[in-house]
C-alpha cells in the first residue's frame, strides 16, 4: 500500500481502497474525502485549483520553454505534470497564482526550501491557466509538529508583506471555489457569523452534516473573544503543502494567502492534522504557548467547519473528525 497526504488542506489521500490516514477512501478511480472528491491524477490542494488529468497543452509547454520535454503526471502537485526540473500545474484563480509566484520568487525563509516560479518566455507567471514552478523533491508526511514549526518560520518572513487587494474582495455570485474559502474565512471572524453567506448568493447547506456544521459555527461563535495579535500575510494551507524528504530541509510548494494573525495559520494546520491527519491529541497542547492560542484554534475550526458546510464537494465522511476537533477546542477555552 502506498500512503501519503495530498496537497489539499482538508484532504489526505490513501491508495488501496481502504480507509486510512486522514479517513480517506479510494474506490472506482476516485478518492473520497475527507471533504472533497478528487481525481487520483490531481489532488485539489485549495479546493480552488482545477483538478485535471489532462496534460498541459503544447502551446503552454512551448511558452514556458518546455516544448521538447515529455510531461510526467505527478498526482500530488495540484494535478501537476513534471517536465524535467519544472512542474506545470493548472490554476483556477489567476490573481492568487500570480501573487504566489511573485512572492516565492525572492522570499527567503530559514530552514525551508521554496518552489520558485519559472516564468514564461514573455515574463508571465501564468499562461492559459497554467503556472510553472521548480520541482521540489519530497512528499507530504504526518510530521505535524514540524509543519507547525515551518509555519512559525514562514510567517516571520511574510510579516512585512502587503495585503493583496484580492483579499479584501467579498464573494461574488455565482460562487466558484475561491469564494467558498473567502466566505468560510470571514465566517470565523465577522461579528455576525455567516453574514457574508446570507448576502453573498450561496445556497444554504441542505445535507445533515452541512447543517450540523452551520449549527456548530453558531455555537462556537459565542465563545469568541477579541484578539490582539495583529493580522499579517499568512499561508492558510500548510497541511499537505509542506514536503519532506527524509532528514533534508523541508520544502514548500505554494503559498495560499490569507490576512490573519500568524498563530491562526498554525491553528489551521493543527485542526487539519487532528481532524484528518491522524495527529495525536497532544499536538494542540504542545503549541499552547503561541499567542492567544485557544482563540486562534477556535477560529481555525470555525473556518474549516464553514468550508465543509459550503463546499459543493464536501462529503459526510469528513464531518466526524471536524466535530471531534471542535470538541477538543472547546476544552481549551
Amino acid at each position: 500500500m502506498r500512503r501519503r497526504c495530498c496537497r489539499a488542506a482538508e484532504v489526505s489521500v490513501i491508495w488501496g481502497g481502504v480507509l486510512g490516514w486522514g479517513g480517506c477512501e479510494a474506490r472506482d478511480g476516485w478518492v473520497y474525502g475527507p471533504s472533497v472528491w478528487l481525481r487520483r491524477a490531481g489532488p485539489d490542494r485549495r479546493y480552488g485549483t482545477a483538478v485535471t488529468s489532462v496534460e498541459p497543452p503544447e502551446h503552454v509547454r512551448a511558452t514556458f520553454g518546455l516544448r521538447e520535454v515529455t510531461p510526467v503526471s505527478l498526482g500530488d502537485w495540484d494535478g501537476g505534470w513534471r517536465l524535467g526540473d519544472v512542474v506545470l500545474s493548472p490554476v483556477a484563480d489567476h490573481a492568487r497564482a500570480a501573487w504566489s509566484a511573485k512572492v516565492r520568487e525572492n522570499l527567503s525563509v530559514d530552514g525551508l526550501r521554496l518552489a520558485r516560479p519559472v516564468r514564461a518566455t514573455d515574463g508571465r507567471y501564468v499562461v492559459s491557466g497554467w503556472r510553472a514552478d521548480t520541482f521540489l523533491q519530497g512528499t507530504a508526511e504526518p510530521r505535524h509538529d514540524e509543519v507547525v514549526s515551518v509555519s512559525l518560520r514562514l510567517h516571520q518572513a511574510t510579516a512585512n508583506l502587503e495585503r493583496p487587494r484580492f483579499l479584501v474582495q467579498p464573494p461574488v455570485a455565482p460562487w466558484v471555489d475561491v469564494d467558498v474559502f473567502v466566505a468560510a474565512d470571514r465566517a470565523a471572524w465577522e461579528a455576525v457569523p455567516l453574514r457574508t453567506l446570507r448576502g453573498g448568493g450561496s445556497p444554504t447547506p441542505t445535507s445533515p452534516d452541512g447543517q450540523r456544521s452551520m449549527e456548530l459555527i453558531g455555537q462556537l461563535a459565542t465563545l469568541r473573544k477579541p484578539v490582539q495579535t495583529p493580522a499579517q500575510l499568512v499561508h492558510g494551507d500548510l497541511f499537505g503543502t509542506v514536503l519532506f524528504d527524509g532528514p533534508y530541509t523541508p520544502g514548500l510548494s505554494d503559498i495560499t494567502p490569507y490576512w490573519r494573525p500568524a498563530p491562526w495559520a498554525a491553528g489551521v494546520a493543527v485542526v487539519d492534522a487532528l481532524a484528518w491527519g491522524g495527529a495525536d491529541d497532544g499536538l494542540m497542547e504542545r503549541w499552547s504557548d503561541l499567542p492567544e492560542w485557544p482563540q486562534m484554534l477556535l477560529r481555525a475550526v470555525m473556518f474549516r467547519l464553514a468550508v465543509h458546510a459550503l463546499h459543493p464537494r464536501s462529503t459526510p465522511q469528513a464531518f466526524p473528525g471536524l466535530s471531534r476537533t471542535a470538541d477538543m477546542v472547546r476544552l481549551t477555552l
